[in-house]
């Protein structure tokens, strides 16, 4: 006898994985569903801070049912020992006889060496169902592979003619209440929410998650800085004991303000600046790669959005328009790109097209794939 479609299984443990976007960096967000005698029997998904993995949560439920059923993971199970054992080992050990991936996983550590290890042990695997899913879900993590970077989500929420404020600076509220709270579930699902030094001292913003439920104390906190400027008494470095707050600045960055802001439990990093001076944002990328970060979601200001832009370093575009104009002497979204001819443009092909309230939430990848730095 055939074995069974693996779609409706694997969609339900790729509905899981999106649970833990957000939360587990550096780990990637894994779903697991086992099933035996077509009954789910237990299901799993990374935890907070990458443990327990999803293969040893949906083990944990099936219990003794585990023995002969099919496991389905979005993604090959690991072969590693990190600070739990192999999943891969423990899926045999539970007497799984059927292991489904969506895709194997190109970690060094692991790179088909869990489904090795799985059809050693006399395993069936598969490899392939859901696998175009499965790498959108975890694209940061994958992105943070192959390119050392976190995947770069860019929100911009603006009037119809692309502007964030009037000439005067008033900018409270462009967009409607629906649009806000879809910005905040955009924070929940990056593992880390990102501004530009104008944006801190001009709105003093706490960057947090408001949603019910959503609020996470891992979820970092990041400043563009170049000379290490933010205010010690502001929202953030107020709160950077509690939630965490990394500031990237330049490299000849006064070593007192760094001082003062490490005093404050604010982690700085310090990179090369470009030649305009500031930061380099390929730079700063590298350097939340390294420490882990997956899914970047930056906010703004002006600046910070072109300096991504030309760098060809944003991912992905999410765009919430207001149903008003405000004109050309208004605050631009993105700063100066120096495009003189439209060949010069940056393309992105729109993903989807969606009613938040009164405003639209236009979605968009970048056409081609983004550097590193």
């Amino acid at each position: 006898m055939s074995p069974p479609s693996a779609a409706p299984h694997m969609h339900a443990a790729l509905g899981l994985a999106r649970r833990g976007l957000g939360n587990t960096w550096p780990n990637p967000a894994v779903g697991c569903v086992i099933v035996k005698d077509g009954v789910v029997v237990g299901r799993g998904w990374t935890q907070p801070g990458g443990r327990p993995h999803a293969e040893a949560e949906a083990l944990a439920r099936a219990g003794a049912a585990a023995r002969g059923a099919t496991a389905y993971v979005t993604l090959e199970p690991c072969a590693h020992r990190g600070q739990t054992p192999p999943c891969a080992a423990a899926l045999v050990a539970a007497g799984i006889a059927r292991v489904v991936s969506a895709l194997e996983d190109p970690d060094p550590r692991v790179a088909g060496r869990g489904h090795a290890m799985l059809r050693a042990a006399g395993v069936a695997v598969e490899v392939g169902p859901g696998a175009a899913e499965a790498r959108a879900v975890n694209r940061g993590f994958l992105t943070r592979l192959a390119r050392g970077r976190p995947m770069v989500t860019l929100k911009l929420a603006t009037s119809l003619d692309g502007r964030i404020a009037t000439r005067m600076g008033d900018s409270k509220w462009v967009t409607g209440e629906g649009a806000r709270a879809r910005g905040h579930l955009l924070r929940a699902t990056h593992d880390a929410t990102m501004v530009g030094i104008g944006t801190a001292l001009a709105d003093d913003p706490a960057l947090t998650c408001r949603l019910p439920g959503l609020a996470s104390p891992r979820r970092v906190r990041v400043v563009m800085d170049s000379q290490a400027r933010l205010p010690l008494t502001g929202a953030l470095a107020s709160s950077a004991r509690t939630q965490p707050v990394w500031v990237v600045a330049g490299r000849d960055a006064d070593p007192a303000r760094v001082a003062a802001l490490a005093a404050a439990g604010v982690e700085v990093l310090a990179v090369p600046v470009a030649p305009d001076g500031r930061a380099s944002a390929g730079a700063a990328l590298l350097a939340l790669g390294e420490r882990g970060l997956t899914r970047l979601l930056v906010e703004g200001g002006g600046r910070l959005a072109a300096s991504l832009l030309a760098a060809r370093l944003v991912d992905r575009l999410v765009w919430f328009r207001a149903p008003i104009v405000i004109g050309g002497d208004g605050v631009p979204a993105v700063a100066g790109l120096d495009v003189a001819r439209l060949a010069q443009s940056h393309g992105f092909a729109r993903i989807s097209v969606e009613a938040a309230g009164d405003d639209l939430v236009e979605t968009y990848d970048m056409v081609s794939p983004a550097p590193a730095g």
